[in-house]
């Protein structure tokens, strides 16, 4: 019974990351879909006059259609419409605030990679020797920083994600000094918050030969206590 269990833990290890991720994708592709295909003129839909329907013609056609609005966009006709509509949108009570937030997010996010969260840290919080994990972006100045800033040492922005989901989580802003960088990458951090901490990221350690070199070893590797104990 116990090797039954292990092999069934086992297999349930690596059917269960496949068949998630499977049906999300699987489901993104019929949202998407959804959406397109309604719009699709009857003659160019092949779900019209095959005894099948075609999954996935829905996200290429939106693919295809949002590549030709940013090729249009880019010539002075094309920019000329979308500022006419934006000075519409701007006009217009309660949609202007919508749009002009998520049109500085996207920019932001897609647009300026310098200005996206490039860097992983550590800060005291919510007490002294109590560590939370915060994404650092692009240093930019502020109002905050004109009011608060101290000489030689700056408020810094940085965003704390919570658990498991880190797409929610807290804007702090904290003295330079009291930030600890990180090696891991982005994705590493996201790992680590979305599992609470069981999937930690390999670090690998750099230790001195006795030749004078450097040896790089993963953490958690046996061979670390013995390159220690060897001295």
């Amino acid at each position: 019974m116990t090797r039954l269990r292990n092999y069934f833990l086992t297999g349930l290890i690596v059917c269960a990351p496949l068949a998630i991720t499977a049906y999300l994708v699987w489901s993104f592709i019929h949202w998407v879909d959804s959406w397109v295909k309604p719009y699709i003129p009857f003659g160019y839909n092949p779900d019209n006059y095959l005894p099948f329907a075609v999954p996935g013609f829905g996200l290429l056609v939106a693919l295809l259609g949002i590549t030709l609005v940013g090729f249009l966009t880019a010539n002075f006709v094309g920019r000329a419409i979308v500022g006419y509509g934006e000075r519409v949108l701007s006009r217009t009570p309660l949609v202007r605030g919508i749009y002009k937030t998520l049109k500085q997010l996207f920019e932001t996010v897609l647009s300026n990679k310098s200005e996206t969260f490039n860097k992983v840290a550590l800060v005291e919080y919510p007490r002294k020797d109590m560590w939370s994990l915060v994404f650092m972006g692009g240093a930019k100045q502020s109002e905050i920083n004109l009011v608060l800033d101290r000489p030689g040492d700056p408020l810094v922005g940085v965003f704390m994600p919570c658990t498991p989901n880190p797409t929610t989580g807290f804007l702090m802003y904290v003295r330079r000094s009291e930030i600890v960088m990180l090696d891991m990458t982005i994705e590493d951090g996201a790992k680590l918050i979305v599992s609470a901490g069981l999937v930690a990221p390999e670090y690998k350690q750099k230790l001195p030969r006795p030749d004078g070199g450097v040896v790089e070893v993963a953490l958690g590797n046996p061979a670390v206590t013995n390159l220690k104990k060897s001295g």
